[in-house]
């Protein structure tokens, strides 16, 4: 017998409930719903949204195992990002409160400017309506939709008072149809569409723990947002930054940070380059740039940490901090995954 919907679905330890008709993920649906739950990369590999089903059963869908590993899903643990209700559930998740009040929008934007940062980074910036503003949080990204129904998410660099245009850090991604548009053949004024703002990367205020900021490469967008809002809020929590990229064109807004550091005692800032070349002439750092992190903070269990870039680096950044003491709760990242042709 077919499952009958709708169902209702009651988020633990909240109370907070929804319903849906089955067709979408439970994760679409708690947003539809205006409640916000974890989530990073929305294709089932980066793990954000992982939680546990407490009654009920959910289809699996296009979950991957390397965000969900067979020993998780049969212990009950489901990716919300991928899992479609069968029945009405109970599920165990953490919600983001915080970021239920935001609105998503689908809007226009134009390209104000494209500013080439590095040989593989653009700085994007976009222009909205005259009577639009998107309110988001520190750390949030956006998609933009094509016209071939596909969407590509970047997170959104400015901080949330400095909204006058929205800046983007583009790295272009070999084989990438949307980067390599953004690189060959977009121009100043052309037109745009996109949604958001989604993401449950943000800064959680309500701490007073030291903060721990880890880019890699152009995950310095979001870091970048919550460095500013931070600094504009005067919060004044101890917060070290750490850089990591290839080269030192990797680090493509090199007086940014120091500039931070100059002006606010409480921030401190390490650059880190994994295969620096002679023509760097680099005298920092080097290696993984989470390693640096456990060179200079091998006890973790005090702080509070956010990182973002590339999967790898976020999977390594998990386990290695989780092993220096670093709570699992006290850990905030932001996968980038790229699409390719």
């Amino acid at each position: 017998m077919a499952p009958v919907a709708p169902f209702r679905v009651t988020l633990q330890p909240s109370g907070h409930s929804f319903t849906t008709d089955g067709g979408e993920t439970v994760l679409q649906a708690a947003l539809d719903a205006g409640l916000t739950l974890p989530y990073g990369c929305r294709s089932g590999y980066c793990g954000a949204c992982k939680g546990r089903v407490l009654d009920g059963m959910v289809d699996h869908d296009r979950t991957q195992e390397q965000g969900l590993p067979i020993a998780d899903r049969a212990a009950g643990m489901a990716l919300f990002c991928c899992a479609k209700p069968l029945s009405d559930l109970v599920l165990e998740v953490r919600e983001v409160a915080t970021a239920r009040d935001i609105p998503v929008k689908i809007l226009p934007c134009r390209v104000q400017a494209l500013e080439r940062a590095a040989d593989d980074v653009i700085i994007l910036s976009l222009k909205l309506p005259a009577n639009e503003r998107l309110q988001f949080l520190a750390g949030q990204y956006l998609e933009f939709m094509l016209k071939d129904g596909k969407r590509r998410a970047f997170s959104i660099a400015n901080a949330p008072h400095d909204d006058g245009y929205l800046q983007l850090h583009i790295r272009l991604v070999p084989g990438g149809e949307f980067t390599g548009h953004v690189f060959g053949a977009m121009k100043e004024k052309d037109i745009l569409r996109f949604q958001g703002p989604y993401g449950s990367f943000f800064l959680r205020e309500e701490s007073k723990k030291p903060m721990i900021l880890v880019a890699g490469g152009t995950g310095f967008a979001p870091i970048k947002s919550l460095v500013e809002h931070a600094i504009h809020g005067r919060i004044e929590r101890p917060m070290e930054i750490y850089w990591g990229a290839r080269d030192r064109a990797g680090l493509y807004l090199p007086e940014l940070p120091p500039a931070w550091v100059r002006e606010n005692p409480h921030i401190r800032y390490i650059p880190v380059l994994s295969d620096a070349t002679p023509a760097d002439a680099w005298e920092g750092r080097t290696g993984l740039v989470h390693r640096a992190v456990l060179e200079d903070h091998p006890e973790l269990a005090a702080y509070q940490v956010y990182a973002c870039g590339a999967p790898v680096m976020i999977d390594a950044a998990r386990a290695d901090f989780a092993a220096a003491g670093l709570p699992a709760e006290e850990f905030f990242a932001d996968s980038f995954t790229f699409a390719a042709t």
